[in-house]
């Protein structure tokens, strides 16, 4: 079958400017086979190859990334490396509690391999553990940080309710009428990270960079062409989300949906005393299509909102064009006491999104495996799924392997036209509603 899309992730990415430049792997060229094959260097492949090469230490893993590590999804969220689960379909966004336990040490081991990574190979990442603010504008924002609170102590998780008189000696800004705390999570340069994952693969992996799949051939192995030759797989792991469904798999299941981020340059001194507040910390809205704000070690401010649906997984530089306004806008909100403070860079990501918030873990068909889908959670779950799909093909078992086994997985989407129609207008509707928050 010919794979119908390609990744085409614009250049645009703050991140990946901001971060340590790397020479990226050479391309592939010729014909190879390889005992594993993994398609996607993103979080999710990177950490499935490094556990592959550690528990089969004289096979050859294979790495293929279509476009430049770091350039990709991985490198272009907002860089919370998420601890707590958050079920927004449940009253108290905890639901379930047991499903929340579980969530909650996924989330944590995930934490856990990219936070030994770093301190191991001294990956310059800007990597600080310093929790995250959900934070509230309009009554239904408030409403949703109580709620939540209530979840919080149903599950034993430690936070801090801060009122509006105290927001500004943490945020520096005005702007929040109130913010749920909670100090498990940890902000990364996600760009930065993804980079130095990468160049410390075991030296039993393989990384080809800028080299697309272009039509896969399935059988007892699988056959991979690309413009410049082919690689045999004996096994293959699809590591690639959404573009998962363009070989062939959960088709009609994923949801990519893209979210715009703009940073600024550096905050001067004097800009940084008008600010005020703490040196780097995150905000969440309590609103789901409200506005992330995060104020970074370098003292730059980083505004992320506005979504598209985006059915062929591919960027678009008109919604660039299009967001900074309203990132702008959101800005100028916040932080009236920085006018004049201009945005250097302005990107868009790619989010594997489904309709129900679950992903695909375990065997697509015969010798072909995939972790896929992670809603949103692609720094804590890519990296915690990765490493468990690679410890169950080499024939473990955990109780976390058993809960991603037994997943339901996403669920199906209504036909085109139906669906593109029905996501535009629930994103559309979703920002209105976000109101001030947005």
């Amino acid at each position: 079958m010919k794979v119908s899309s390609l990744p085409a992730d614009d250049d645009s990415c703050g991140w990946f400017h901001l971060s340590r430049p790397r020479s990226p792997e050479p391309g592939h060229r010729g014909h190879r086979s390889a005992r594993w094959v993994i398609v996607g260097a993103g979080f999710t492949g990177l950490a499935a190859a490094r556990q592959l090469a550690l528990s089969f230490p004289d096979d050859e893993v294979v790495l293929v990334e279509a476009q430049e590590v770091g350039l990709g999804p991985s490198g272009r969220n907002a860089g919370f490396a998420i601890d707590l689960p958050h079920d927004i379909g449940a009253e108290d966004y905890i639901g379930d509690i047991d499903l929340a336990r579980t969530s909650l040490k996924l989330n944590l081991a995930g934490q856990s391999i990219l936070r030994c990574l770093v301190d191991r190979f001294n990956i310059e990442c800007q990597m600080k553990a310093c929790g995250k603010y959900q934070a509230a504008v309009e009554e239904r924002g408030i409403a949703v940080l109580e709620a939540y609170r209530r979840g919080l102590d149903k599950l034993g998780q430690p936070y801090q309710m801060i009122d509006a008189d105290e927001l500004p000696s943490h945020l520096g800004t005005h702007f929040y009428r109130k913010a749920l705390y909670t100090p498990g999570a940890v902000l990364v340069q996600p760009s930065a990270l993804v980079k130095g994952l990468a160049d410390s693969l075991p030296a039993n992996v393989t990384l080809y960079e800028r080299t697309p799949i272009l039509e896969v051939e399935y059988g007892a192995k699988t056959l991979l062409k690309h413009a410049h030759g082919s690689i045999t797989a004996d096994k293959l792991i699809l590591a690639n989300n959404s573009f998962g469904m363009r070989f062939g798999f959960l088709q009609g299941r994923m949801l990519p949906i893209y979210t715009y981020a703009s940073i600024t340059r550096p905050l001067t001194d004097e800009e940084q005393t008008h600010l005020g507040g703490k040196p780097f910390w995150g905000a969440i809205p309590a609103d789901p299509f409200g506005t992330t704000v995060r104020r970074t070690p370098d003292n730059r401010l980083l505004i992320r909102n506005s979504f598209s649906f985006n059915p062929d997984g591919r960027s678009n530089s008109k919604y660039n064009e299009r967001f900074v306004h309203r990132h702008r806008a959101s800005f100028d909100q916040r932080f009236p006491m920085l006018p004049g403070v201009p945005f250097e860079y302005t990107w868009g990501g790619a989010l594997a999104m489904s309709r129900n918030h679950n992903g695909f873990f375990g065997e697509l068909a015969p010798n072909v495996y995939g972790a896929l889908g992670c809603n949103g959670l692609g720094v804590t779950r890519g990296t915690v799924t990765g490493k468990l799909l690679a410890d169950w093909l080499a024939g473990q078992r955990d109780e976390l392997i058993d809960f991603l086994l037994q997943g339901p997985g996403p669920n199906g989407n209504p036909p085109q036209p139906f669906l593109s129609l029905g996501v535009n207008m629930n994103l559309k509707w979703g920002q209105y509603r976000a109101g001030r928050e947005s």
